[in-house]
């Protein structure tokens, strides 16, 4: 029976040192973005006065070699607008991965508001889908089918565990796409990380979709926001349909002199993500557990996925478990540099594994902390079965 659940109004207990792996989303703005904020220059969005949303956009479609970049309030927004502005005609359809964001957390409404048909293709373990199927997947070619006019692809793949998609398979299937008269949208929420871990410019990476977007509130630390790209007849449809779906705001340049500031501060820093992710992965790695595994060889970026092997232990169960502070903990050692338990929050559904996203406010003792913990939990797991 564990004593010590890391719940607060604070979020954690006095006496329990909390570290927070669920998502990227958690990332809080920096001293240096919250005074751009503070001192942003704003105008009415609407009437698209605000000079600070302005330079974002101009910036943003710079960096991605687009023509043009809208402000929305969220990704899940952004992908929806894509949807609606590519499948302009209701009915038509669209082919996404089956375990892709846009499928499966974006609440389908693609039907519920935008009138578009998602057929699903088997993701690969890498973020990939067959493109062979991909081709058999096109319909339109009977009065009976709906028309093919998109696909959608997610680059870093989130639920393949961060993976970063190949670019000569991207360049493949957008070739196959204009062949067939569809458009290939990126859902690109966490597409600096891919560049990133390829060590090249963001506009490589999406150099071969018609359409991307990317998340401000997730790696990049900002409050609220999403940026997306396109050619300047999508971003102007775009434009119009998100004052339609509510996402015409005021006074935003607030929201995105945070962005402004993430280009600079934020993406540099990366790289040290993946590579705090990589020191968590290695420890449970040398564990050699029965139990617990990581794919090393195959971790990419942030987000590192820990498979449970054993049937008798449920995801939720271990995230519950890593999150509370046992009476015997403390006297074992598991504790801070000031003698506090410690509590890892990780995320976990009906998941085989747990889901474990490092970000930019998550220091290398937190790290450490972090690993000592999880030690010591998949010890005790391994010692009751």
């Amino acid at each position: 029976m564990y004593s010590q659940s890391a719940t607060s109004d604070n979020g954690a207990a006095d006496h329990v040192r909390v570290v927070d792996f669920r998502s990227d989303t958690i990332s809080v703005p920096t001293p240096s973005m919250r005074h751009a904020m503070f001192t942003a220059v704003v105008g009415d969005d609407v009437y698209g006065e605000d000079p600070t949303v302005r330079k974002l956009e101009e910036r943003s479609a710079a960096l991605f070699g687009k023509e043009a970049a809208l402000f929305v309030p969220s990704g899940t927004m952004a992908n929806l607008l894509a949807m609606m502005v590519h499948c302009s005609r209701r009915g038509t359809e669209a082919i996404v991965g089956d375990i892709a964001h846009g499928f499966l957390y974006e609440q389908g409404g693609a039907a519920q508001i935008a009138g578009v048909l998602l057929n699903t293709i088997k993701n690969n373990p890498d973020g990939t889908f067959c493109l062979n199927e991909l081709v058999r997947k096109f319909r339109g070619f009977d009065v009976h089918e709906p028309n093919t006019v998109l696909v959608m692809v997610e680059n870093t793949h989130n639920m393949c565990g961060g993976k970063v998609i190949p670019l000569d398979w991207l360049e493949k299937l957008a070739t196959i796409c204009r062949e067939k008269g569809a458009k290939v949208h990126m859902d690109g929420a966490r597409v600096f990380n891919a560049a990133a871990y390829l060590d090249l410019p963001v506009s490589r990476i999406v150099r071969d979709v018609d359409s991307v977007c990317f998340c401000l509130s997730k790696g990049l630390a900002c409050p609220v926001g999403s940026i997306l790209l396109g050619t300047q007849e999508f971003i102007k449809e775009a434009h119009r349909l998100r004052k339609a779906l509510g996402g015409g705001m005021r006074q935003v340049g607030f929201l995105a002199a945070a962005g402004l500031c993430a280009l600079d501060e934020i993406l540099p820093k990366l790289k040290d993500d993946h590579i705090r992710t990589r020191r968590i992965a290695e420890a449970i790695d040398q564990l050699r557990s029965p139990i617990f595994k990581v794919d090393l060889a195959n971790l990419h970026t942030n987000i590192l996925m820990v498979q449970i092997i054993s049937k008798q232990i449920h995801s939720s169960d271990f995230s519950r478990r890593l999150a509370t502070v046992a009476p015997g903990e403390i006297a074992a050692g598991v504790v801070d540099a000031d003698g506090k338990g410690i509590a890892v929050k990780v995320s976990a559904r009906d998941w085989t594994f747990a889901r474990i996203v490092i970000y930019t406010n998550i220091t290398d003792e937190e790290v450490e902390l972090a690993i000592k913990k999880i030690r010591y939990v998949i010890a005790e797991y391994e010692k009751d079965l």
